[in-house]
């Protein structure tokens, strides 16, 4: 259910039924391009083009300064390892090669940061990390949420015990609601997977 709801609010497909809406207003009357230049998302497979580290930083906004890049990349804890590379921010990167799966994931919370949207969706983006790496990305993300509408989607329940509202899905259906508190009272389904991580 979680690719489906992702694929729905960036309208790569729109709802046969229901309605989904943003500040009280259908997204349906809202351009996908105006929609989509709102939203930054970090995905578990972070996309790295080949270029230099500064220019896929500034892939969303392509008209940012060398010193923004550098702004959203100390955010991101990404200066961290730039800074060690003989080339900087200047050095050549790609898919394939030049950078850590962490690494990777940092650059692309820099490229968020640097565009600064209202609306931040996040899809599984600490599962292929390493522990040392989660604990900087955990902080960005924290700063990277402060103040926004954020949408974490999630298996480690670790990385969502502060939501405002947790929504448990099970088989594409949604089977409870609530914040970490109420949901760990009800012992239901959330309760029961909280508890087999924490055994």
């Amino acid at each position: 259910g979680k690719t489906t709801l992702i694929n729905l609010l960036m309208r790569f497909y729109d709802p046969n039924s229901g309605l989904i809406s943003i500040n009280n207003k259908s997204y349906l009357d809202i351009k996908k391009e105006s929609l989509r230049s709102h939203v930054g998302m970090v995905l578990q497979d972070t996309w790295i083009f080949s270029g230099t580290i500064l220019d896929n930083i500034r892939y969303y906004k392509k008209t940012a300064s060398e010193e923004e890049v550098k702004e959203a990349a100390r955010k991101a804890h990404a200066d961290i390892f730039i800074n060690t590379l003989p080339n900087g921010y200047l050095t050549m990167v790609s898919n394939k090669h030049g950078l850590s799966e962490g690494q990777r994931q940092m650059i692309a919370i820099a490229r968020i940061m640097l565009l600064n949207p209202e609306l931040v969706i996040l899809d599984e983006a600490t599962s292929n990390i390493d522990t040392r790496s989660e604990k900087l990305i955990t902080d960005a993300f924290d700063y990277m949420m402060k103040d926004k509408t954020s949408i974490v989607i999630a298996h480690r329940l670790s990385t969502i015990e502060k939501a405002d509202i947790i929504i448990v899905m099970k088989d594409g259906a949604i089977v409870e609601t609530g914040n970490h508190q109420e949901l760990m009272k009800k012992q239901g389904f959330y309760y029961s997977l909280y508890s087999s991580q924490y055994k």
